[in-house]
C-alpha cells in the first residue's frame, strides 16, 4: 500500500518510483534472510550506489543528486520500509558525508567527495564513545599533532557499519578545552592502527553491523582535518540535526511497513464468521496506527522543507525524530497485537519490525535529549 506523496516536481516523482522499485524487487525479498543470518548487506549498498541513491542531497558538482532534502527523505523512507538496516545505513552514510560537503575545502571535496557520493565508498560516523554518548563534548579519543600527521588513540563506540565502512568521519580531541577542543578527521578505513572490535550482539537491525572502532597510534594526515581545529563539535551537531531527519524518515518507513502488514492480515483473518478488520475495536486500533504514521511523515517533511529553504530547522528536526521514533515503537507493537499469536512468531515480519523500532529512540540523540533540545529552543524564543 504505497504512501501517497506530494512531491515538488516530476524528477522527484521519478526518483521515488526508482527507490520504490529497488525496495520492492531487490531489498524486501532478501531482508529477512540477511537479518536472520546477521549478514551485512554490502551488495545492496553497491546497488544503491550504482542507482545514484547514496549521494542524493549533495551537489552535482561532486557527484551528488542535488535533490531537495524532502525528496531524499521520502526516497529513504521507501528504502527503510523494505529493509530497515539498509535505510539506517543509507542515512548514516549521508550524515557521514555532511562534514566534508559543508565544511571541507574545495580541494578536499574534489579529492574525496566524488567517490563518497558516487557509490564506490560507504561511510560511517564516529562520534560516540562508551562514556561520551549524549554528552558528546566529553569524548576522549585523542589526536596529537606530529609533523604532517595526527596520531590518534582511543575507542569509538556504537559505530553503524563499523568494520564494514570505507571511511569514518571521526570526532577527536585535539585540546583539553572542552567542546572547543574537538576536531573532525576524515579517516580512511585502511589506515594502519584502525581496527574494528567484534560486532555488538543486538536485539534488532542484526543485518547492520555495529562495532567499536579502535585507534592505536593511528596516523591520519593533517590534510584530512575537516574545518579548523576546534570546530568538530559544531560540525558534529550540525550533522546530527540533518541525520535526525534521516532517522525520522526511516522510522516512518518501518511504521508504514508494519501498518501495511497489519491491515493485510486483518483483511484475511476470519473470526466469528467475518474478517477481523470489521470489528470496531480493531478498526480503531488500525486508524490510530495510520494517524501516527501520517503525522510522523508530516513532521519530518515540515522540517525538511524548512531546511531546503534555508530556514532554522533544528527544533523541528528534534520534534520529527521524537514523534516518528516513538510512533514507530507504538505502531510496530500494535501490529504484533493485530496479528495475535502469529505476530509473535518469525513467520511474519512484524516481530522483527518491533525489535527494530526500539533503537531509533536511542541513536542520533536519545529521545530524552530531543526533549531537552526542544525545551532549550522554547526557552530561547
Amino acid at each position: 500500500m504505497p504512501a501517497e506523496r506530494l512531491l515538488p516536481d516530476t524528477e522527484s516523482a521519478d526518483l521515488i518510483a526508482l527507490a520504490r522499485e529497488i525496495a520492492r524487487d531487490e531489498l524486501a525479498p532478501v531482508a529477512a534472510e540477511h537479518e536472520e543470518a546477521e549478514r551485512f548487506p554490502r551488495e545492496q549498498f553497491r546497488l544503491l550506489g550504482k542507482s545514484g541513491l547514496l549521494g542524493l542531497p549533495y551537489s552535482e558538482r561532486w557527484g551528488g543528486g542535488d535533490v531537495p532534502y524532502e525528496t531524499y527523505l521520502q526516497a529513504l523512507e521507501e528504502i527503510a520500509a523494505a529493509w530497515m538496516s539498509v535505510g539506517v545505513g543509507l542515512s548514516v552514510h549521508t550524515m557521514s558525508c555532511f562534514a566534508l560537503a559543508y565544511y571541507g575545502t574545495d580541494e578536499q571535496r574534489d579529492e574525496w567527495l566524488p567517490a563518497m557520493l558516487g557509490g564506490e565508498l560507504l561511510g560511517a560516523y564516529a562520534l560516540s564513545e562508551t562514556h561520551a554518548g549524549s554528552d558528546a563534548a566529553a569524548l576522549s579519543t585523542r589526536a596529537r599533532r606530529d609533523g604532517d600527521d595526527y596520531v590518534v588513540n582511543g575507542t569509538k563506540a556504537w559505530i553503524t557499519a563499523g568494520g564494514q565502512a570505507d571511511f569514518y568521519t571521526t570526532m577527536v580531541r585535539t585540546s583539553d578545552d572542552g567542546g572547543k577542543g574537538v576536531s573532525c578527521l576524515l579517516v580512511d578505513a585502511s589506515t594502519p592502527g584502525l581496527d574494528a572490535a567484534a560486532p555488538e550482539r543486538k536485539m534488532g537491525l542484526t543485518g547492520s553491523t555495529t562495532a567499536q572502532m579502535i585507534f592505536s597510534d593511528t596516523r591520519v594526515p593533517t590534510a584530512r582535518l575537516i574545518g579548523g581545529e576546534g570546530e568538530g563539535l559544531k560540525i558534529a551537531l550540525d550533522s546530527l540535526a540533518s541525520g535526525r531527519l534521516g532517522i525520522a524518515a526511516c522510522s516512518v518507513g518501518l511504521a508504514q511497513a508494519a501498518l501495511d502488514e497489519a491491515v493485510a492480515y486483518a483483511k484475511t483473518r476470519q473470526q466469528f464468521g467475518k474478517p477481523i478488520i470489521e470489528n470496531q475495536g480493531l478498526e480503531f486500533l488500525l486508524a490510530d496506527m495510520a494517524a501516527a504514521v501520517e503525522t510522523s511523515r508530516a513532521m519530518y517533511l515540515d522540517a525538511a522543507r524548512r531546511r531546503d529553504r534555508g530556514m532554522p530547522f533544528q527544533r523541528q528536526a528534534s520534534v520529527a525524530k521524537l514523534v516518528a521514533t516513538d510512533s514507530a515503537m507504538k505502531v510496530t507493537t500494535d501490529a504484533v497485537q493485530v496479528l495475535g499469536g502469529a505476530g509473535y512468531t518469525r513467520d511474519f515480519p512484524v516481530e522483527r519490525y518491533m525489535r527494530e523500532a526500539k533503537v531509533p529512540q536511542i541513536f542520533e540523540g536519545t529521545n530524552q535529549i530531543q526533549r531537552m533540545v526542544i525545551a532549550r529552543h522554547l526557552k530561547e524564543t
